[in-house]
C-alpha cells in the first residue's frame, strides 16, 4: 500500500473516530440541558404554580401573587358581612351597681341624689372567665340497713360514674376537642390542664377519652356512609400521612355538610373500595383528576380547574407558554361568567368549547402528542388532560352544582397536614384511624351549625349526633 493511501486511510479513520465523537458530545449535551432544564423547572414549583404545599416554599419565598383579578371593590369586609363584634347578653350572670351619690353636670355644686329615683341604667358589660374553671361534685350514695335481713346495703350510682375520682363527660370532650381540632399534643395537654384548670392530667386519660369516643362514633360513621353517596355532588381529595414510619393515605369524602375521613396504607381505589362510598355514587364526583378515581363509571366526574390554573401559571411564568395564559384568562372570564348570569345555554356551550378547544390546538402544535411509551413535557401530559377530558373541566359551565374548583375537598384535608407538623406522625393505623374518625364528626357538626364542645360531650356520654339527610348547614 502506498504510504499516500495510508495516509488517506489513516484521514479517515481520524475523522470517523471525531465524527464518533461529537455525536456522542452532542447526545451528552442535549441530556445535560434537559437535566439542567428539568431542574430549573423543580425549583421554580411553588404553591402558586403547582399543587405543592405552602410550607414547602422555605422561608425566601416570593410574594404571594393571587390568580384572582382585581374587582374594584375595597379591602376588607363587604357591605352585608355580619361582622365578629362583641355583643351584649340579655341576662348577665352577674349584676354589678355602680351608685351615683353626687350630680357631675356642674350647674347644682355636686347635689346630693342619694335619695332621688332611679330614671334608667346605662349598661355596659364585661366578658371574663370565672376564677375556678373546674367544679368538683361529690356523689354520695347511701347507706342503709335492711330492717328484715339487717344487711347493709347502697343506693346505686349514674352509670357513667365507676371510679372514687374522675373527669366528668365535659371535661372529657374539652380535652377531645383540644387534642383534636386545635392538634394540641398530649403532652402539652397535661400543661394546659394544669396552668388553666389547676389540675394535673395524665396523657392515658386523654388517650382512653379518644379511644371511648371513637367507639361511641361507630354508628355516626355509619350514617355517612349511607349518605354521602346519596348526595348529588361530593368532593374527593387524598393526602400523604406518616403512620408507623411509612407513607400512608388520608383520604376524604366530603359536601358543605357532611365530611368523612379514612386513614389506608393505599392511594388508590383498593383503598377507595374499602371505604364503600365511592363506589355507591352516582352524583358528580369532583376531584383533581387521580387516575383510580375515573374508574368508577356510574358517576359524572368534574375536575378541580384551581389546579389547571396553577399548572398554566407555571408554564407561562417559566416556559412562556403564550397559550398557556389565554387558557387561564378563558376560564377566569367563563367562571365569572357563570357567577353572574348562571350556567350557559346549549348554544352558548358549544361556542365556549370550540372556543376551548381552539387554544388547546395552539397548545399542540407546539406539542405534538407522542405515540406509545416515549416520555412527554409536563406541557403535553397537560394538554393530554385538558383534550381527554374537556367535559370534566367545563363541568361548572353546563351544570350550576358543579363547582369550578374542589376547594372543599382541600380545605377539609388541609388542616389534617396542619396537625401532622404539629403533633409528628402518628404512632399507630388504629391510632391514625381514631383521629380520622374524630375529625369526621368534629367537622361535621361544625358543618350542621351544632356547637362542638356540646356535641363532643354527648358523643363521650354515648349519644352523638347523628346527621341525617334532612339536615341543613347553617
Amino acid at each position: 500500500m502506498s504510504r499516500r493511501r495510508q495516509l488517506v486511510e489513516l484521514a479517515r479513520t481520524c475523522l470517523s473516530a471525531l465524527i464518533e465523537l461529537v455525536l456522542r458530545l452532542e447526545a451528552e449535551t442535549r441530556a445535560l440541558r434537559s437535566e439542567v432544564k428539568e431542574l430549573k423547572d423543580r425549583l421554580a414549583l411553588s404553591s402558586r404554580n403547582s399543587s405543592k404545599p405552602p410550607s414547602t416554599d422555605g422561608l425566601a419565598k416570593p410574594a404571594p401573587k393571587s390568580l384572582r383579578k382585581r374587582t374594584g371593590r375595597r379591602r376588607g369586609g363587604q357591605p352585608g358581612h355580619p361582622g365578629r363584634t362583641l355583643q351584649p347578653v340579655d341576662e348577665p350572670d352577674h349584676l354589678v351597681l355602680h351608685a351615683l351619690g353626687r350630680c357631675p353636670c356642674g350647674l347644682c355644686q355636686g347635689r346630693s341624689l342619694r335619695n332621688e329615683p332611679v330614671v334608667d341604667y346605662e349598661k355596659r358589660q364585661v366578658f371574663e372567665l370565672p376564677r375556678k374553671l373546674l367544679e368538683v361534685t361529690e356523689h354520695q350514695a347511701e347507706i342503709k340497713r335492711c330492717p328484715v335481713s339487717g344487711r347493709l346495703v347502697t343506693a346505686a350510682f349514674p352509670e357513667s360514674i365507676g371510679a372514687p375520682a374522675q373527669y366528668g363527660p365535659r371535661f372529657r370532650g374539652l380535652m377531645i376537642y383540644f387534642n383534636n381540632r386545635q392538634f394540641i399534643p398530649y403532652d402539652r395537654l397535661t400543661e394546659v390542664s394544669e396552668d388553666v384548670f389547676g389540675q394535673p392530667l395524665s396523657e392515658a386519660t386523654v388517650v382512653a377519652a379518644n379511644q371511648r369516643v371513637y367507639g361511641h362514633l361507630a354508628p355516626f360513621e355509619q350514617e355517612l356512609k349511607v349518605l354521602l353517596p346519596q348526595a348529588p355532588l361530593v368532593h374527593a381529595d387524598e393526602s400523604g400521612l406518616r403512620v408507623a414510619g411509612k407513607l400512608h393515605w388520608l383520604h376524604v369524602v366530603c359536601t358543605p355538610c357532611l365530611t368523612f375521613y379514612g386513614v389506608h396504607r393505599k392511594r388508590g381505589r383498593q383503598a377507595m373500595d374499602e371505604f364503600d362510598i365511592l363506589p355507591r355514587c352516582r352524583g358528580w364526583m369532583v376531584h383533581d383528576h387521580l387516575k383510580a378515581y375515573f374508574t368508577y363509571k356510574d358517576c359524572l366526574h368534574a375536575l378541580c380547574n384551581e389546579h389547571h390554573l396553577r399548572e398554566l401559571k407555571f408554564l407561562h411564568e417559566e416556559h412562556h407558554e403564550a397559550w398557556a395564559e389565554e387558557l387561564s384568562t378563558f376560564l377566569l372570564e367563563a367562571k365569572a361568567r357563570v357567577e353572574q348570569h348562571g350556567v350557559l345555554e346549549e348554544q352558548d356551550f358549544k361556542q365556549a368549547m370550540r372556543r376551548y378547544h381552539a387554544i388547546l390546538a395552539k397548545g399542540r402544535r407546539r406539542h405534538p402528542r407522542r405515540q406509545g411509551r416515549q416520555a412527554q413535557s409536563k406541557a403535553a401530559n397537560l394538554l393530554d388532560r385538558l383534550e381527554d377530558y374537556d367535559w370534566s373541566v367545563l363541568a361548572f359551565l353546563f351544570d350550576s352544582q358543579v363547582p369550578f374548583t374542589n376547594n372543599q375537598g382541600e380545605r377539609d384535608i388541609r388542616m389534617e397536614k396542619v396537625r401532622q407538623k404539629i403533633s409528628g406522625c402518628f404512632r399507630t393505623l388504629h391510632g391514625a384511624r381514631v383521629f380520622a374518625r374524630i375529625r369526621s364528626y368534629i367537622s361535621t357538626c361544625r358543618k350542621q351549625g351544632r356547637t362542638i364542645l356540646d356535641e363532643l360531650e354527648n358523643a363521650v356520654r354515648g349519644k352523638p349526633f347523628i346527621p341525617s339527610l334532612a339536615t341543613r348547614g347553617p
